[in-house]
Protein backbone atom coordinates (compact mmCIF):
# COMPACT_ATOMS: atom_id res chain seq x y z
CA UNK A 1 0.00 0.00 0.00
CA UNK A 2 1.58 3.23 -1.12
CA UNK A 3 1.66 6.04 1.20
CA UNK A 4 0.10 9.48 -0.58
CA UNK A 5 0.31 13.02 0.55
CA UNK A 6 -3.32 13.26 -0.28
CA UNK A 7 -4.12 11.30 3.42
CA UNK A 8 -2.78 14.23 5.50
CA UNK A 9 -5.37 16.47 3.61
CA UNK A 10 -8.50 13.87 4.14
CA UNK A 11 -7.62 13.81 7.82
CA UNK A 12 -7.88 17.69 8.16
CA UNK A 13 -10.99 17.73 6.31
CA UNK A 14 -11.99 14.85 8.64
CA UNK A 15 -11.29 16.87 12.15
CA UNK A 16 -13.36 19.79 10.84
CA UNK A 17 -17.21 20.39 13.05
CA UNK A 18 -18.79 21.27 10.14
CA UNK A 19 -17.40 20.63 6.82
CA UNK A 20 -17.93 21.23 2.90
CA UNK A 21 -17.98 18.22 0.74
CA UNK A 22 -14.59 17.38 -0.32
CA UNK A 23 -13.87 16.72 -4.11
CA UNK A 24 -10.62 15.15 -5.27
CA UNK A 25 -9.89 15.78 -8.47
CA UNK A 26 -7.29 14.21 -10.63
CA UNK A 27 -5.97 12.63 -13.61
CA UNK A 28 -7.27 8.79 -14.51
CA UNK A 29 -5.27 6.59 -12.52
CA UNK A 30 -3.17 8.61 -10.18
CA UNK A 31 -5.00 6.83 -7.11
CA UNK A 32 -7.89 8.74 -6.17
CA UNK A 33 -10.12 5.88 -5.51
CA UNK A 34 -7.46 3.82 -3.55
CA UNK A 35 -6.50 7.00 -1.27
CA UNK A 36 -10.24 7.42 -0.67
CA UNK A 37 -11.51 4.12 0.33
CA UNK A 38 -8.20 3.70 2.56
CA UNK A 39 -9.08 6.92 4.48
CA UNK A 40 -12.64 5.43 5.11
CA UNK A 41 -11.85 2.21 6.69
CA UNK A 42 -9.67 4.12 8.96
CA UNK A 43 -12.15 6.77 9.52
CA UNK A 44 -15.51 5.83 9.60
CA UNK A 45 -17.70 3.44 11.19
CA UNK A 46 -19.78 2.73 7.83
CA UNK A 47 -19.01 4.00 3.91
CA UNK A 48 -21.41 4.05 1.13
CA UNK A 49 -20.14 3.96 -1.94
CA UNK A 50 -21.25 4.91 -5.29
CA UNK A 51 -19.05 4.24 -8.64
CA UNK A 52 -21.55 6.44 -11.44
CA UNK A 53 -19.38 4.61 -14.62
CA UNK A 54 -19.58 1.29 -13.05
CA UNK A 55 -22.88 1.30 -11.81
CA UNK A 56 -24.90 3.79 -14.05
CA UNK A 57 -28.27 2.29 -13.23
CA UNK A 58 -27.48 4.19 -9.38
CA UNK A 59 -27.78 7.82 -11.37
CA UNK A 60 -31.18 7.33 -10.98
CA UNK A 61 -31.00 7.71 -6.96
CA UNK A 62 -30.36 11.39 -7.71
CA UNK A 63 -33.32 11.98 -10.59
CA UNK A 64 -36.07 14.00 -9.41
CA UNK A 65 -36.00 15.44 -5.97
CA UNK A 66 -32.33 16.88 -4.64
CA UNK A 67 -33.56 17.32 -1.41
CA UNK A 68 -31.64 15.39 1.35
CA UNK A 69 -34.78 13.12 2.12
CA UNK A 70 -35.39 11.79 -1.05
CA UNK A 71 -31.66 10.73 -1.47
CA UNK A 72 -31.28 9.11 1.78
CA UNK A 73 -34.72 7.35 0.95
CA UNK A 74 -33.25 6.11 -2.07
CA UNK A 75 -29.96 5.32 -1.05
CA UNK A 76 -31.46 3.01 2.00
CA UNK A 77 -33.06 0.74 -0.66
CA UNK A 78 -29.74 0.68 -3.00
CA UNK A 79 -28.17 -2.55 -1.23
CA UNK A 80 -24.70 0.02 -0.67
CA UNK A 81 -24.65 -1.26 2.74
CA UNK A 82 -25.87 0.27 6.24
CA UNK A 83 -26.40 3.73 6.39
CA UNK A 84 -26.24 5.60 10.18
CA UNK A 85 -26.64 9.23 10.21
CA UNK A 86 -23.15 11.45 11.60
CA UNK A 87 -21.41 7.97 11.55
CA UNK A 88 -21.26 7.64 7.65
CA UNK A 89 -19.22 8.76 4.77
CA UNK A 90 -20.50 8.80 1.43
CA UNK A 91 -17.97 8.70 -1.92
CA UNK A 92 -19.47 9.69 -4.94
CA UNK A 93 -16.78 8.39 -7.40
CA UNK A 94 -16.44 9.24 -11.20
CA UNK A 95 -19.57 12.68 -9.99
CA UNK A 96 -18.25 13.82 -13.26
CA UNK A 97 -21.04 10.89 -14.90
CA UNK A 98 -23.81 11.86 -12.66
CA UNK A 99 -24.08 15.77 -12.88
CA UNK A 100 -27.39 15.69 -10.85
CA UNK A 101 -25.46 14.26 -8.04
CA UNK A 102 -22.41 17.38 -8.39
CA UNK A 103 -26.12 19.62 -7.80
CA UNK A 104 -27.50 17.75 -4.45
CA UNK A 105 -23.88 18.17 -2.88
CA UNK A 106 -25.40 21.80 -1.39
CA UNK A 107 -28.54 20.17 -0.10
CA UNK A 108 -26.40 17.06 1.09
CA UNK A 109 -23.95 19.70 3.12
CA UNK A 110 -26.77 21.86 4.87
CA UNK A 111 -28.77 18.54 6.06
CA UNK A 112 -25.29 17.38 7.34
CA UNK A 113 -25.86 13.92 8.73
CA UNK A 114 -23.56 12.21 6.03
CA UNK A 115 -19.61 13.43 5.35
CA UNK A 116 -19.64 13.63 1.77
CA UNK A 117 -16.59 12.80 -0.57
CA UNK A 118 -16.71 13.07 -4.17
CA UNK A 119 -14.04 12.36 -6.67
CA UNK A 120 -13.74 12.54 -10.47
CA UNK A 121 -11.26 12.88 -13.48
CA UNK A 122 -10.58 16.81 -14.42
CA UNK A 123 -11.42 15.85 -17.92
CA UNK A 124 -14.82 14.93 -16.63
CA UNK A 125 -15.44 17.62 -13.99
CA UNK A 126 -14.02 20.18 -16.60
CA UNK A 127 -16.07 19.28 -19.61
CA UNK A 128 -19.78 18.08 -18.45
CA UNK A 129 -22.75 20.36 -17.86
CA UNK A 130 -23.88 20.83 -14.36
CA UNK A 131 -26.87 22.66 -13.53
CA UNK A 132 -26.27 24.12 -10.07
CA UNK A 133 -22.35 23.87 -9.37
CA UNK A 134 -22.33 23.75 -5.06
CA UNK A 135 -20.55 27.20 -4.19
CA UNK A 136 -20.05 27.20 -0.96
CA UNK A 137 -20.74 23.91 -0.03
CA UNK A 138 -17.73 22.31 -1.56
CA UNK A 139 -13.75 22.04 -1.57
CA UNK A 140 -11.74 21.19 -4.52
CA UNK A 141 -8.17 19.66 -3.94
CA UNK A 142 -6.27 18.67 -6.97
CA UNK A 143 -4.31 14.90 -6.58
CA UNK A 144 -1.29 14.38 -8.39
CA UNK A 145 1.27 10.93 -9.22
CA UNK A 146 3.35 10.46 -6.96
CA UNK A 147 6.08 13.04 -6.09
CA UNK A 148 9.72 12.12 -5.66
CA UNK A 149 9.00 12.22 -2.09
CA UNK A 150 6.10 9.48 -2.19
CA UNK A 151 8.58 7.76 -4.45
CA UNK A 152 10.94 7.62 -2.30
CA UNK A 153 8.22 6.31 0.56
CA UNK A 154 7.67 3.58 -1.51
CA UNK A 155 11.45 2.44 -1.57
CA UNK A 156 11.63 2.34 1.94
CA UNK A 157 13.34 5.64 2.46
CA UNK A 158 12.48 7.07 5.65
CA UNK A 159 10.91 10.17 6.61
CA UNK A 160 14.03 10.77 8.74
CA UNK A 161 16.23 10.32 6.25
CA UNK A 162 14.36 12.74 3.96
CA UNK A 163 14.25 14.92 6.58
CA UNK A 164 17.87 14.91 7.18
CA UNK A 165 18.50 15.63 3.35
CA UNK A 166 16.29 18.55 3.58
CA UNK A 167 18.08 20.03 6.49
CA UNK A 168 21.11 20.27 4.16
CA UNK A 169 19.02 21.92 1.29
CA UNK A 170 18.12 24.55 3.71
CA UNK A 171 21.76 25.35 4.81
CA UNK A 172 23.32 24.51 1.78
CA UNK A 173 25.82 21.72 3.08
CA UNK A 174 26.66 18.80 1.33
CA UNK A 175 24.97 15.98 1.29
CA UNK A 176 27.18 12.93 2.77
CA UNK A 177 28.32 10.78 -0.03
CA UNK A 178 26.72 8.03 0.35
CA UNK A 179 23.51 9.55 0.55
CA UNK A 180 23.86 11.48 -2.13
CA UNK A 181 24.77 8.90 -4.59
CA UNK A 182 21.79 6.88 -3.40
CA UNK A 183 19.51 9.57 -4.07
CA UNK A 184 20.79 10.43 -7.52
CA UNK A 185 20.29 6.78 -8.64
CA UNK A 186 16.53 7.09 -6.88
CA UNK A 187 15.83 9.91 -9.08
CA UNK A 188 17.40 8.42 -12.10
CA UNK A 189 14.74 5.92 -11.84
CA UNK A 190 11.85 8.16 -10.83
CA UNK A 191 12.79 9.83 -13.81
CA UNK A 192 12.00 6.19 -15.51
CA UNK A 193 8.87 4.91 -13.36
CA UNK A 194 7.33 7.75 -12.57
CA UNK A 195 4.95 8.61 -10.25
CA UNK A 196 1.47 6.59 -11.22
CA UNK A 197 0.95 4.35 -8.81
CA UNK A 198 0.04 1.00 -10.78
CA UNK A 199 3.57 1.58 -12.10
CA UNK A 200 5.39 2.34 -9.12
CA UNK A 201 3.73 -0.53 -7.25
CA UNK A 202 4.97 -3.01 -10.05
CA UNK A 203 8.21 -1.75 -9.74
CA UNK A 204 8.24 -1.88 -6.07
CA UNK A 205 7.39 -5.47 -5.91
CA UNK A 206 10.75 -7.17 -6.97
CA UNK A 207 12.09 -3.91 -8.95
CA UNK A 208 10.22 -5.04 -11.85
CA UNK A 209 11.32 -2.28 -14.86
CA UNK A 210 9.76 -4.36 -17.37
CA UNK A 211 6.51 -5.09 -15.87
CA UNK A 212 6.44 -1.18 -15.08
CA UNK A 213 6.98 0.14 -18.51
CA UNK A 214 4.18 -2.29 -19.30
CA UNK A 215 2.18 -0.52 -17.15
CA UNK A 216 3.11 3.10 -18.66
CA UNK A 217 2.07 1.67 -22.04
CA UNK A 218 -1.56 0.35 -20.97
CA UNK A 219 -1.68 4.23 -19.64
CA UNK A 220 -0.64 6.00 -22.14
CA UNK A 221 -3.03 4.06 -23.93
CA UNK A 222 -6.15 5.63 -21.77
CA UNK A 223 -5.34 8.31 -22.22
CA UNK A 224 -5.37 7.96 -25.83
CA UNK A 225 -8.75 6.42 -25.43
CA UNK A 226 -9.80 9.05 -23.14
CA UNK A 227 -9.16 11.71 -26.25
CA UNK A 228 -11.12 9.86 -28.24
CA UNK A 229 -14.33 9.69 -26.05
CA UNK A 230 -14.22 12.75 -24.74
CA UNK A 231 -12.44 15.16 -26.86
CA UNK A 232 -15.14 15.31 -29.63
CA UNK A 233 -14.74 17.14 -33.02
CA UNK A 234 -10.76 18.05 -31.73
CA UNK A 235 -9.95 14.69 -30.67
CA UNK A 236 -7.62 14.36 -33.82
CA UNK A 237 -5.68 17.61 -32.71
CA UNK A 238 -5.76 16.78 -29.33
CA UNK A 239 -4.18 13.42 -30.23
CA UNK A 240 -1.85 15.14 -32.69
CA UNK A 241 -0.54 17.19 -29.80
CA UNK A 242 -0.16 14.35 -27.40
CA UNK A 243 1.91 12.28 -29.48
CA UNK A 244 4.32 15.31 -30.49
CA UNK A 245 5.05 16.37 -26.89
CA UNK A 246 8.06 13.91 -26.47
CA UNK A 247 9.83 15.18 -29.69
CA UNK A 248 9.14 18.72 -29.17
CA UNK A 249 10.72 18.89 -25.69
CA UNK A 250 14.11 17.12 -27.66
CA UNK A 251 14.38 19.97 -29.29
CA UNK A 252 17.29 22.47 -27.83
CA UNK A 253 15.12 25.04 -26.78
CA UNK A 254 11.81 22.75 -25.87
CA UNK A 255 9.52 25.32 -27.06
CA UNK A 256 6.25 24.31 -28.30
CA UNK A 257 6.01 24.80 -31.95
CA UNK A 258 2.54 24.37 -33.65
CA UNK A 259 4.26 24.35 -37.00
CA UNK A 260 5.72 21.31 -36.25
CA UNK A 261 2.23 19.61 -36.14
CA UNK A 262 1.35 20.55 -40.00
CA UNK A 263 1.79 23.38 -42.15
CA UNK A 264 -0.23 26.49 -41.51
CA UNK A 265 -1.30 25.24 -38.09
CA UNK A 266 -2.34 28.67 -35.99
CA UNK A 267 -3.42 29.03 -32.14
CA UNK A 268 -7.14 29.60 -33.33
CA UNK A 269 -7.05 25.53 -34.84
CA UNK A 270 -5.07 24.21 -31.79
CA UNK A 271 -5.55 26.42 -29.33
CA UNK A 272 -9.00 24.52 -27.67
CA UNK A 273 -7.10 21.22 -27.97
CA UNK A 274 -3.96 22.57 -26.06
CA UNK A 275 -6.38 23.62 -23.26
CA UNK A 276 -8.14 20.20 -23.73
CA UNK A 277 -5.14 18.37 -22.54
CA UNK A 278 -4.13 20.64 -19.77
CA UNK A 279 -7.46 20.51 -18.40
CA UNK A 280 -7.40 17.18 -18.15
CA UNK A 281 -4.56 16.93 -16.32
CA UNK A 282 -2.19 15.21 -18.80
CA UNK A 283 -0.11 18.40 -19.62
CA UNK A 284 1.18 21.67 -18.10
CA UNK A 285 2.37 24.65 -20.08
CA UNK A 286 5.33 26.27 -19.31
CA UNK A 287 4.96 30.13 -20.22
CA UNK A 288 7.43 32.69 -21.41
CA UNK A 289 8.02 35.46 -20.09
CA UNK A 290 10.06 38.57 -20.91
CA UNK A 291 10.90 40.32 -17.90
CA UNK A 292 12.30 39.02 -14.94
CA UNK A 293 9.36 41.00 -12.80
CA UNK A 294 6.21 39.94 -10.50
CA UNK A 295 4.18 39.05 -10.84
CA UNK A 296 5.01 36.90 -14.24
CA UNK A 297 1.06 36.74 -15.35
CA UNK A 298 1.55 39.75 -15.89
CA UNK A 299 4.46 39.33 -18.06
CA UNK A 300 3.71 36.08 -19.62
CA UNK A 301 3.37 35.77 -23.24
CA UNK A 302 0.88 33.13 -23.88
CA UNK A 303 1.38 32.45 -27.71
CA UNK A 304 5.09 31.34 -26.79
CA UNK A 305 5.59 27.83 -24.48
CA UNK A 306 6.49 25.00 -23.30
CA UNK A 307 4.38 21.78 -23.11
CA UNK A 308 5.10 19.49 -20.34
CA UNK A 309 3.47 16.16 -19.62
CA UNK A 310 2.40 15.27 -15.66
CA UNK A 311 4.06 12.38 -15.32
CA UNK A 312 7.72 12.14 -16.32
CA UNK A 313 7.77 8.30 -16.52
CA UNK A 314 5.16 8.33 -19.36
CA UNK A 315 7.11 11.27 -21.07
CA UNK A 316 10.29 8.17 -20.91
CA UNK A 317 7.55 5.55 -22.30
CA UNK A 318 6.74 7.30 -25.00
CA UNK A 319 10.04 9.00 -25.94
CA UNK A 320 11.80 7.05 -28.84
CA UNK A 321 14.99 4.78 -28.28
CA UNK A 322 15.68 3.10 -25.38
CA UNK A 323 15.76 6.35 -23.20
CA UNK A 324 15.47 4.01 -19.91
CA UNK A 325 18.70 2.31 -20.52
CA UNK A 326 20.89 5.52 -21.05
CA UNK A 327 18.97 7.48 -18.02
CA UNK A 328 19.83 4.10 -15.58
CA UNK A 329 23.73 4.33 -16.81
CA UNK A 330 23.46 7.88 -15.99
CA UNK A 331 22.87 9.47 -18.89
CA UNK A 332 20.73 12.56 -17.80
CA UNK A 333 21.13 14.65 -21.11
CA UNK A 334 19.56 12.23 -23.33
CA UNK A 335 17.11 13.34 -25.51
CA UNK A 336 18.70 16.89 -24.98
CA UNK A 337 18.29 16.97 -21.22
CA UNK A 338 14.02 16.57 -22.04
CA UNK A 339 13.09 13.99 -19.79
CA UNK A 340 15.07 15.27 -16.94
CA UNK A 341 13.80 18.84 -17.70
CA UNK A 342 10.19 17.29 -17.20
CA UNK A 343 11.40 15.76 -14.37
CA UNK A 344 11.75 19.31 -13.26
CA UNK A 345 8.86 20.94 -14.18
CA UNK A 346 6.40 18.12 -13.01
CA UNK A 347 7.83 17.90 -9.14
CA UNK A 348 7.73 22.26 -9.34
CA UNK A 349 3.68 21.91 -10.19
CA UNK A 350 3.19 19.55 -8.15
CA UNK A 351 4.46 21.95 -5.03
CA UNK A 352 2.12 24.75 -6.58
CA UNK A 353 4.36 26.54 -8.91
CA UNK A 354 3.31 28.40 -11.83
CA UNK A 355 5.65 27.70 -14.63
CA UNK A 356 7.39 30.37 -16.51
CA UNK A 357 10.35 30.55 -18.23
CA UNK A 358 12.76 33.55 -19.41
CA UNK A 359 13.56 34.17 -22.84
CA UNK A 360 14.94 37.04 -25.04
CA UNK A 361 14.45 36.39 -28.46
CA UNK A 362 16.01 33.06 -28.41
CA UNK A 363 19.32 34.54 -27.26
CA UNK A 364 19.48 34.03 -23.71
CA UNK A 365 17.38 31.46 -21.96
CA UNK A 366 16.57 30.25 -18.22
CA UNK A 367 15.09 26.86 -18.05
CA UNK A 368 12.22 28.65 -14.94
CA UNK A 369 12.07 31.36 -12.94
CA UNK A 370 10.23 31.05 -9.95
CA UNK A 371 8.54 33.28 -7.23
CA UNK A 372 10.08 32.30 -3.80
CA UNK A 373 9.09 34.46 -0.83
CA UNK A 374 7.91 37.33 -3.48
CA UNK A 375 11.43 37.29 -5.33
CA UNK A 376 12.45 36.16 -8.49
CA UNK A 377 14.41 33.14 -8.44
CA UNK A 378 15.89 32.29 -11.95
CA UNK A 379 16.54 28.26 -12.00
CA UNK A 380 18.69 26.28 -14.56
CA UNK A 381 18.59 22.72 -15.14
CA UNK A 382 21.60 20.84 -16.02
CA UNK A 383 21.55 17.48 -17.27
CA UNK A 384 25.14 16.96 -18.50
CA UNK A 385 28.17 17.15 -16.91
CA UNK A 386 28.94 20.64 -17.19
CA UNK A 387 26.93 22.35 -14.29
CA UNK A 388 28.77 25.42 -13.68
CA UNK A 389 28.89 26.43 -17.24
CA UNK A 390 25.74 28.57 -17.61
CA UNK A 391 26.38 31.59 -19.78
CA UNK A 392 22.49 32.77 -19.72
CA UNK A 393 22.21 32.50 -16.25
CA UNK A 394 25.82 34.37 -16.28
CA UNK A 395 24.88 37.35 -18.16
CA UNK A 396 21.44 37.63 -16.38
CA UNK A 397 23.32 38.34 -13.15
CA UNK A 398 25.77 40.52 -14.65
CA UNK A 399 22.85 42.43 -16.56
CA UNK A 400 23.34 46.16 -14.23
CA UNK A 401 19.40 46.14 -15.08
CA UNK A 402 18.12 43.83 -13.51
CA UNK A 403 17.94 43.07 -9.93
CA UNK A 404 18.52 39.50 -9.02
CA UNK A 405 19.56 38.19 -5.34
CA UNK A 406 20.49 34.50 -5.86
CA UNK A 407 20.00 31.92 -8.37
CA UNK A 408 19.64 27.94 -8.29
CA UNK A 409 21.49 25.04 -10.49
CA UNK A 410 20.02 21.96 -10.68
CA UNK A 411 22.72 19.52 -11.46
CA UNK A 412 24.11 15.82 -10.41
CA UNK A 413 26.77 17.75 -8.10
CA UNK A 414 26.23 17.34 -4.33
CA UNK A 415 25.61 20.99 -3.14
CA UNK A 416 27.59 24.10 -3.03
CA UNK A 417 27.93 27.78 -3.29
CA UNK A 418 29.55 30.00 -5.45
CA UNK A 419 28.63 33.96 -5.53
CA UNK A 420 24.62 34.17 -5.99
CA UNK A 421 23.93 30.99 -7.50
CA UNK A 422 23.53 28.12 -5.49
CA UNK A 423 24.11 24.33 -7.03
CA UNK A 424 21.79 21.89 -5.55
CA UNK A 425 21.25 17.81 -6.41
CA UNK A 426 18.57 17.41 -8.93
CA UNK A 427 16.83 15.42 -5.94
CA UNK A 428 16.53 18.77 -4.10
CA UNK A 429 13.57 19.61 -6.80
CA UNK A 430 11.52 17.89 -4.40
CA UNK A 431 11.88 20.79 -1.89
CA UNK A 432 11.48 23.79 -3.96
Amino acid sequence: MLKRKIETTLEAWHQKEKKPALLIMGARQVGKTTSIRRFAQQSYSYFLEINFEEKPLLRSIFDGNLDADSIYEKLTVAGLGTWVPFKTLLFLDEIQSCPNARTAIKFLVEDGRCDIIESGSLLGINYHDVSSFPVGFERKVEMHSLDFEEFLWAMGISQATIEKVRQHYLSKTPVDDFFHARLMEFFQRYLIVGGMPAVVIEYQQGKNLYGALENQKMIVGSYRDDIAKYAGRNKAHVMAIFDSIPAQLSEKNKKFVLANLEDGASHRKYGDPLYWLHDAGISVFCYNVSQMTLPFELNQRRNIFKVFLRDTGLLSSMSLGNVQKAILQGDLNVNQGAITENGVADLLFKNGHSLHYYDVKGRQEIDFVLNKDQKVIPLEVKSGLDSHHHPSLTHLLENPNITIESALVLCRDNVSQDGKVTYLPLYMAMFL
